[in-house]
This record gives structure tokens, C-alpha cells and sequence, in this order.
């Protein structure tokens, strides 16, 4: 880690973005520049631009994005594309104005088609029609990666830009978003079934069908890819990648159902009733696991199996969202 790195986590308060601090604080990184929503508007074109020029950051990692899951993509499109583009895109301009050479940006799963092969390999990208729940932010992700990489076409030689997007699977961990509608799966299940385990509730109805496939990452990991993407040699990655299909995904390495996962949430929250499922609502994608050997033969693995990150999430959720129960012994 190069110390006299000044680096700008975009979104340094959310699940992403603040794993990766905690991971550059663990490696030894102590420059850091940081604002909150409140502080700086993301989508405000003029106020990136006074920032950065203010600022001068040397490496950024853009995580800051509006996210959520079925229910907040279908309800919210519109808020879902343009703020997302409108972060994206000012971002990346303003860093390349200031002379920001290296950024990493990171995307989502959802950028593959609802029907490609699984597992979603890099090359999969933009062969078929999306997941069309989540449409909209699969399309401004895509964005990213293309803005990324149209710099890096333009402005590499040039400039020495070398801006690099990661795509991670499902995502989980500390500092997730907890809301009992607008939230993720794994932290959607956390705080149905504690709910439902506090007030005795004798079954927790689960929405869909319970049997697509989904690929889950403990947060902590992701951030370590993303700081190992970030500090690969660029000559490394550009032998492993291609300048218009230059994107590295970043998984687990195996999936489960939806009922499965339900069963394992429910296990390790303590709930002990019984577990229905809404066939009436919708599924999403049926399956969506990411091939991530490139990144395995680039040197890096994913540490944190599924029960010991649902574990640690829950007792997130009981410090964060429930704090009289902070310090509550799990079930073993």
C-alpha cells in the first residue's frame, strides 16, 4: 500500500464503502478524504467538480450508489437510472479533469441478462435482455463500466487514466440497509424473522417462490477484491482483460436457493416456526451466480462462508437496528 495515496471513498457510509475503509485502515492507509450526502450532492455536476479540484484526491473508489432490491427497483426506476448515471458520470469526469489517474468503480451482478449461462462469465455482458425488475440500474451500472472504460481508451496513453470496475454478486454484512421493504434479501430475511421470533409468530411468508438461486458475498470480502483489483500491476490486468470488456467479477463461488437461504436465516436469528413462500410475487432472475476465475487466477478468494457472515450480520442488525439486544449471545 502506497501511503502517500490521498483517497476519496465515494460512499464511505454505506455497506461498501465502508468495508473498504475499514480494509485500507487495516493495511496501513491514513489519508482519506470523505463526505457525507448532507455535505456533498453526488448528482450535483458543479459541486463534484469544486470538490475534486478542491481536494485533489490521488485514488478514488466509487461505491456510493442508490440501491435496493425487487421491491424498491420496481417502485423506483426513475430515481434508480438517473441518480445513478448522474453519480457515475460525474465522478469519473470530475477525477479525470483534476488528474485522478487511478479509480476503481463498482457495478452490480445485475448488468448480465435475466437467461445467461450460468455461471455469469465477463463475456456475458450486453449478449441478452435484462432482468426487466431491475432494469434500470442494471443499465446505469453498464454505464459505469463504459464510461470507465471509454476514459481508458481515450485518455490512457495520454493521461496515464486507468479506471478499473469490479461487479460483485449479492452483497451482505455490517452497515447493511435493514428496511422492511426497500432493503436486500439476506437483510430483508434478518429483520423478518427477528421480528417474528420476538412477537412468537407462528410462520414468516416469504415473497416468491423459493427457488431461484442467488450467490452471496460477506461484505468484507468484496472490499478486499476491490482493494486487490485496485493495486493489481497494470500490466497484470491488461493480460487478463480486454479494453472494452475490462471488468472483473467478484463472488463467492457457489449458490443456494432462496428456501435454503431462508432456512439458514432463520436458523441462525433463533426462529423456530414455520417458513411459507408467496408464489404470487415475483422471483427475479432464476438463477445468478458469477463466474469469478479470472479474479481467482489473478490471486485472489473470497474468505467468509455464509455462516459466519450471517452470523456477523445479525449481530450488526441487533448493535445497529435493535440496541437494547446489542451483546445478545447467538444460537449456536
Amino acid at each position: 500500500m502506497n501511503q502517500s495515496h490521498k483517497i476519496y471513498v465515494a460512499g464511505h457510509l454505506g455497506m461498501v464503502g465502508s468495508a473498504i475503509v475499514r480494509t485500507l485502515q487495516q493495511q496501513g492507509q491514513t489519508k482519506f478524504i470523505t463526505r457525507t450526502r448532507a455535505e456533498l450532492d453526488l448528482t450535483n455536476q458543479a459541486a463534484i467538480q469544486a470538490f475534486f479540484e478542491q481536494e485533489k484526491p490521488t485514488q478514488v473508489y466509487l461505491a456510493a450508489a442508490k440501491v435496493g432490491g425487487i421491491h424498491a427497483n420496481n417502485t423506483y426506476p426513475a430515481e434508480f437510472i438517473y441518480q445513478n448515471l448522474m453519480v457515475q458520470a460525474n465522478v469519473i469526469e470530475a477525477a479525470f479533469r483534476s488528474g485522478v489517474q487511478k479509480l476503481l468503480f463498482l457495478g452490480s451482478s445485475c448488468i448480465y441478462p435475466k437467461l445467461a449461462p450460468q455461471p455469469m462469465a465477463e463475456s456475458a455482458l450486453l449478449t441478452g435482455a435484462l432482468e426487466p425488475t431491475n432494469e434500470p440500474y442494471a443499465i446505469a451500472k453498464i454505464a459505469g463500466i463504459k464510461l470507465c472504460e471509454s476514459y481508458n481508451r481515450q485518455y490512457g496513453q495520454s493521461h496515464g487514466v486507468d479506471y478499473r470496475s469490479v461487479m460483485p454478486t449479492n452483497l451482505y454484512g455490517p452497515g447493511d440497509n435493514y428496511h422492511p421493504q426497500n432493503s436486500h434479501v439476506i437483510p430483508a430475511l434478518i429483520r423478518r424473522f427477528h421480528e417474528a421470533k420476538v412477537s412468537n409468530a407462528p410462520t414468516v411468508t416469504i415473497w416468491g417462490s423459493g427457488t431461484p438461486r442467488r450467490e452471496f458475498l460477506y461484505v468484507d470480502d468484496m472490499a478486499a477484491a476491490s482493494v486487490f483489483v485496485m493495486n493489481l500491476p497494470k500490466a497484470t490486468l491488461d493480460a487478463h482483460t480486454q479494453p472494452m470488456q475490462s471488468h472483473i467479477n467478484v463472488g463467492f463461488g457457489d449458490d443456494i436457493t432462496i428456501k435454503e437461504l431462508a432456512v439458514a436465516v432463520g436458523q441462525t436469528v433463533g426462529y423456530q416456526g414455520a417458513i411459507g413462500f408467496d408464489a404470487g410475487q415475483p422471483d427475479g432472475s432464476p438463477r445468478k451466480l458469477m463466474d469469478s476465475s479470472l479474479l481467482n487466477a489473478l490471486g485472489w478468494r473470497a474468505q467468509v462462508d455464509l455462516t459466519q457472515g450471517l452470523a456477523q450480520a445479525y449481530q450488526d442488525f441487533l448493535k445497529t437496528v435493535i440496541p437494547a439486544y446489542a451483546g445478545i449471545h447467538l444460537p449456536a
